[in-house]
């Protein structure tokens, strides 16, 4: 990458009408924002569809779209659907995303635009339907999780169909046709949609920067799917489970309960599945941020059925040999590697031998001690450089709950004395380092507060809410935003 600069804003946050920020106008209007700004890269959080407390970390699909990302106001202006706009209900609260009236009003609209629409879109949905493999796996599990009430797969009353059997799969498919198409017909739009606004983006030379979960959900259509991929009992479900140990900020570590990866039987199948998985990456981003990277290195694995992370232990994974495979499955896709958390030799070898840029965090960086990475002055070229994460608090909400030593600290290295000014202080020496790539959230450039967090890792609900409020990205904000990646070399020359 050569120096620039990005936003991180995910879709659900857009102000778009109703109760989710979608594909829609206001997508294209903030990349419109990006332009006048200078930034040359578009950040956004996973695009799957959101599992357990809404959270796109737990997906049920590591390759789908979120359904609910859809804009049922572009699908109208393609002829695709009728609705009045009374039906799209409007969320309690603007700066705050209500999955569940999303769930509701845009399942039914979805439905009503298959029933009419299906038909005259066979050929296109054939030609999908051949070009996205996954799509099929994934459907078939929708239509069985609806039809079994929601239940886990590992629950399902139909052994059969757990353990895929041949003449029972050939049954669903028969009797759930109507279903299974259903859910084809959103990725189809999903994928559509997506695929329109990443040209608008690149046309104007914004690139999409897309975020890979390490793991699946264990209630997924991969882990149903292809079980031999995951370190799964003869029951089908994890034998063991993903998390990270206890440290400073956890006493007992994370247990994230995903399944590891069975990566003997990976190797043998030369990563099969990983590069049909990142083959799908490549198709929707041109840089994507891989979870976890440290994972690749060596991996924390806990006994299933542990109640917390303290029974794990780190294990050597081939991240070398599949990165070395990778590489020649999707060439044109640029990778960028957090590696936060435990950074072992292995990690840093890994790192070097792939020269994938690192993770560098601001607001790490008022901790520990001189050799921390995080501490701007730490900062290397070969890295992609934030304010702070969707894990982190907000700046401002960061500097409100800072003791008096750290603020001073902050105020010092800075250059700020009051703290309603810490937004813009950390923004601007974060496009001063030396770090190629320099990317702020939304919520920070907007120099908003603790209340607009995205995520508060270990808490399962009420995460993944902020809404960027209507006019909030005013003409003054981009060109002060414009004028410090001027000032700072990270303005980007448009090809053409």
């Amino acid at each position: 990458m050569s120096r620039c600069a990005g936003v991180l804003n995910h879709i659900t946050s857009l102000p778009s009408p109703g109760p989710i920020g979608d594909l829609g106008r206001e997508a294209y209007s903030f990349v419109d924002f990006l332009v006048e700004s200078g930034v040359s890269i578009w950040q956004v959080l996973p695009l799957c569809p959101t599992g357990s407390g809404d959270s796109p970390y737990q997906s049920p699909s590591a390759f789908a779209g979120n359904p609910l990302l859809i804009s049922p106001a572009m699908l109208r202006e393609e002829g695709l659907l009728s609705y009045r706009d009374d039906e799209i209900p409007q969320p309690a609260r603007a700066d705050e995303t209500d999955y569940a009236a999303a769930d509701a009003c845009k399942t039914a609209l979805l439905r009503r635009s298959f029933e009419q629409h299906r038909r005259a879109l066979e050929g296109e949905l054939s030609r999908f339907r051949k070009r996205e493999r996954w799509v099929e796996d994934y459907a078939l599990f929708m239509a069985l999780r609806k039809r079994f009430g929601g239940a886990r797969w590992t629950d399902w009353p139909d052994r059969d169909l757990r353990f895929r059997r041949l003449f029972a799969m050939r049954r669903a498919r028969a009797e759930l046709k109507e279903e299974i198409q259903f859910h084809i017909f959103c990725q189809y739009l999903f994928r559509k949609q997506w695929a329109a606004l990443k040209a608008y983006a690149n046309e104007r030379g914004v690139r999409m920067m897309g975020d890979m979960p390490i793991y699946v959900s264990a209630d997924s259509a991969d882990a149903w799917a292809h079980p031999r991929v995951f370190q799964l009992d003869r029951n089908r479900r994890p034998r063991k489970v993903a998390g990270v140990p206890p440290d400073l900020f956890s006493e007992d570590g994370q247990l994230w309960g995903n399944p590891v990866y069975n990566w003997r039987w990976l190797r043998l199948t030369r990563y099969s599945w990983w590069v049909s998985r990142m083959r799908a990456m490549e198709s929707l981003f041109d840089v994507l941020r891989v979870d976890h990277f440290i994972g690749f290195a060596n991996y924390y694995s806990i006994p299933a059925g542990a109640t917390t992370a303290r029974e794990g232990e780190w294990i050597p994974a081939p991240g070398d040999k599949l990165f070395h495979r990778l590489e020649h499955t999707a060439p044109n896709l640029e990778i960028v590697a957090e590696d936060l958390g435990v950074v072992s030799d292995r990690v840093r070898e890994l790192l070097k031998e792939t020269g994938f840029p690192g993770m560098r965090v601001m607001a790490f960086g008022f901790d520990g001690g001189d050799d921390n990475p995080h501490r701007l002055a730490n900062f290397v070229d070969n890295a992609v450089a934030y304010t702070g994460t969707h894990d982190n608090d907000t700046i401002m909400g960061l500097v409100e709950k800072a003791s008096p030593e750290t603020l001073a600290a902050m105020k010092e290295a800075l250059g700020f004395d009051d703290p309603a000014d810490a937004p813009r202080a950390f923004i601007r020496a974060l496009m001063r380092s030396p770090a190629e790539t320099a990317i702020v959230p939304l919520q920070d450039l907007l120099g908003l507060g603790g209340e607009a967090r995205m995520n508060t890792p270990g808490t399962p609900e009420g995460n993944w809410r902020w809404r960027c409020l209507p006019g909030a990205l005013t003409p003054d904000l981009a060109q002060r935003f414009h004028a410090l990646l001027k000032e700072t070399g990270r303005l980007v020359e448009k090809e053409g």
